[in-house]
């Protein structure tokens, strides 16, 4: 049997979320409309940043925006700037995910990304990483390339676990001997499979989904990034 470690990426694994890494650098080279983000996204990370929103509400604003915005789009007109991301942002990082694939590759094991970003962002991320295989959402694209507005997301927990499902099949993968690393309430049903789940800087309510688990509860680890400074903590920490 085989032993993997699932990481989703964006705010597991990159300190952001290479989405809206993308989104911005479509506006920046103008092959999207400046206003999308004047207009409607800047409020929802304006009130993220000074701490009086939610990180998750920002995201779904941006993938909204996203998902729309594509829509028409060739492929490859989208590859430059999909390469860019990852040339000018992939390595910044969590130095703890970072050390941990690192280490799950000198075990052996096999690594996988499932993750909600576009799968052609997703591929790149993998590549540099050189990690064996992955997931991410998919967008559909008619038989001269361009985007349909048609996808398959991938940032929910449901689909996370339809994906590693099929990863377990493929590569009869040991799941109670397995781990799982996450950070949002997307990532819950992947600590729910693996014997060794993982949060990273976890959002509240995925704490709190946590705590309200006793299975999950009793077997996870939360890891914090700050700084220099790497914190683990138990799960009966206090929420605030």
């Amino acid at each position: 049997m085989t032993i993997a470690a699932f990481f989703d990426i964006d705010g597991t694994l990159y300190r952001n979320s290479l989405m809206v890494e993308h989104f911005k650098k479509l506006v920046k080279y103008e092959v999207l409309d400046p206003s999308l983000w004047h207009s409607h996204a800047k409020k929802t990370y304006n009130d993220w940043d000074k701490r009086q929103g939610n990180y998750d509400d920002y995201l779904l604003e941006i993938a909204n925006i996203y998902i729309k915005s594509l829509k028409g789009l060739n492929e490859k007109q989208m590859d430059f700037i999909s390469s860019q991301v990852i040339q000018l942002k992939g390595d910044r990082v969590y130095r703890y995910t970072r050390e941990r694939i690192h280490w799950h590759k000198s075990q052996n094991h096999r690594v996988i990304f499932i993750s909600g970003s576009p799968s052609y962002l997703v591929e790149k991320m993998a590549k540099k990483y050189a990690i064996e295989d992955f997931k991410g959402t998919e967008y559909f694209t008619d038989e001269s390339g361009n985007y349909t507005g048609e996808f398959m997301q991938m940032w929910d927990s449901e689909n996370k676990q339809k994906a590693m499902l099929a990863f377990k099949e493929k590569y009869h993968i040991d799941m109670e001997n397995s781990y799982a690393y996450g950070d949002t309430n997307g990532d819950f049903s992947m600590f729910q499979m693996v014997g060794h789940p993982i949060a990273i800087n976890p959002t509240k309510e995925l704490l709190q989904h946590i705590k309200n688990d006793e299975k999950v509860k009793e077997k996870i680890s939360i890891i914090v990034e700050r700084k220099d400074v790497i914190y683990k903590l138990d799960a009966n920490v206090e929420i605030f």
